[in-house]
């Protein structure tokens, strides 16, 4: 915004504050009910009160609104403006000879932008919208910045906020200006409490766990670090949650939860944001079965506590019933049938190496816009799960468990007890998309001494993402868990979902952005 246009609103302003109406001092204005409610209640508004006790109180009842000027019109000795109270917004109707010399100046020196309190009544104008007709009017805070409010004709919008960086950059200009953008956000919030009152009525018990920890223990990442002062030692922003839970476990609380920042060191992209709010929950008593009961259970609780139905419209899938079960199906079985691979071949690395060159599966790879470098696989489970991702996760559209993964990429999963290679784990997808993981937790502590271990040889390889090992876990799980199914969902995952956003970031009210030059 020019410096000329920002001088001429603080000059308002300034006139504001000599009639005696600086709107900076104004610390409360109350207002009869909302933009949305009002025009709801339009014909009884608009009802005379006939008192008969005092003829005064004849004609429709004073009402009083508040909320930011988003159009406006000077007409002479009238005007008319629209002010928007976020998710609702209302005309107002000002006339000169009953606001009064002052009362009229302030209305002139009002720009879009501003908020303003107003009393008044409800009418309906000669084109038919219902509209506030102010008897006074009152500047609640003055806009020092031309705000990028578009035109708007029969629910179509010009000119308005559009730029991808600026949305994200200053998220407040988004929520005044967008209104599906806000929608998706407030609908984010609200799915958040949704899930939580499920979890709440399920007799699950909310917990909060560290978010400095001295192992960043629970996923495949690399974490963030920063110095711990007070003790003089390097610490991590955590990356799951899981291990400090199923410690809770251990101590016989027999279901808990928690809803929380976790933090991974890695690339942004439209799924993927370092910083993320991830909900977990553990169940002692139950497996993989019953956390795929729960998953099902807790998207149609949370689809009808927001949108009023189990159906919800998601993305290019169109109406989506999420009362019905999901999808169940083997890892190996899919990646088989969609690459032209056999179980056998799948059996070892080197054989798995060989397979894929011999039937061309790296060609078919390319030709699906995906990669697979067998230089950079140097075990059996990792190249089972890049299988997984270029040629299965496109084809997963409707929810479904997949179900089945590698021991070497799940060190906290038990072993398949059919076949030892594989672990009682899923991850359930839906348009292509991971939306959530599961397992049957480990809950023998020599297993899960020896999947530590394991994972510390990668580490000495060089791989940065392998898991650490947690001696004060162990120590916790050699006290006695009992069989317990444990499963994370990202919130941001869930809510891109239902809201049917593209990218994480329309779904992050504050999204990390790299700062201008």
């Amino acid at each position: 915004m020019s410096e000329d246009i920002r001088e001429i609103r603080l000059q308002k302003l300034a006139r504001m504050r000599e009639l005696g109406h600086d709107p900076f001092s104004v610390e409360e204005f109350k207002r009869t009910a909302s933009a949305k409610e009002l025009l709801e209640w339009f014909d009884d508004l608009t009802a005379p009160r006939g008192d008969e006790d005092d003829e005064s109180t004849d004609g429709p009842p004073i009402i009083s609104f508040a909320g930011r000027v988003v159009s406006y019109r000077d007409m002479g000795k009238a005007g008319f403006a629209h002010l928007s109270d976020g998710d609702g917004k209302i005309q107002i109707y000002c006339r000169k000879d009953e606001l009064g010399e002052v009362g009229w100046e302030l209305y002139q020196l009002l720009d879009i932008g501003d908020h303003v309190g107003v009393e008044g009544f409800m009418f309906l104008t000669k084109t038919g919208e219902k509209s506030i007709h102010v008897k006074q009017l009152v500047p609640l805070s003055k806009s020092l910045q031309t705000l990028p409010i578009g035109k708007e004709k029969d629910g179509q919008q010009w000119y308005g906020l559009e730029d991808v960086e600026q949305r994200y950059r200053h998220r407040h200009l988004d929520l005044i200006t967008n209104p599906e953008a806000r929608k998706a956000l407030i609908d984010r919030a609200k799915i958040v409490s949704a899930v939580r009152r499920y979890f709440d009525g399920a007799g699950y018990l909310e917990v909060e766990t560290p978010l400095l920890q001295v192992v960043a223990g629970g996923a495949a990442a690399r974490p963030f670090t920063t110095q711990y002062n007070a003790y003089d030692m390097e610490v991590k922003l955590r990356i799951s949650l899981e291990l400090y839970l199923k410690r809770l476990i251990c101590g016989d609380i027999p279901a808990v939860y928690e809803i929380g920042r976790v933090f991974r060191n890695e690339g942004v992209s439209n799924r993927h944001n370092p910083e993320f709010t991830l909900l977990e929950f553990y169940e002692a008593y139950t497996n993989l079965e019953g956390m795929m009961r729960r998953v099902e259970d807790m998207f149609k609780f949370v689809a009808e506590e927001v949108y009023g139905s189990t159906t919800c419209e998601i993305g290019p899938l169109g109406p989506i019933d999420l009362a019905k079960p999901w999808r169940r199906v083997d890892l190996l079985d899919e990646i088989c049938a969609q690459s032209g691979l056999e179980r056998d071949d799948l059996s070892d690395l080197d054989q798995a190496k060989a397979a894929i060159k011999a039937k061309g599966i790296i060609d078919k790879a390319h030709q699906l816009g995906g990669h697979i470098d067998l230089n950079k696989e140097d075990n059996l489970g990792g190249l089972i799960e890049k299988l997984l991702e270029v040629f299965v996760e496109p084809t997963l559209q409707e929810p479904i468990f997949v179900v089945g993964y590698p021991i070497e990429t799940s060190p906290l999963a038990k072993k398949d007890p059919n076949n030892p290679r594989m672990t009682r784990r899923f991850e359930g997808y839906i348009l292509g998309r991971e939306i959530c993981n599961a397992f049957s937790e480990i809950n023998d502590p020599i297993d899960q001494k020896e999947r530590f271990e394991q994972q510390a040889t990668e580490i000495a390889k060089g791989d940065d993402e392998a898991h650490p090992y947690d001696e004060e876990f162990l120590y916790a799980l050699e006290g006695g868990m009992p069989p317990t199914g444990g499963c994370g969902i990202g919130m941001e995952r869930l809510a891109m979902v239902l809201t049917g956003s593209d990218h994480i970031r329309e779904i992050m009210f504050f999204p990390m952005m790299k700062p201008r030059e």
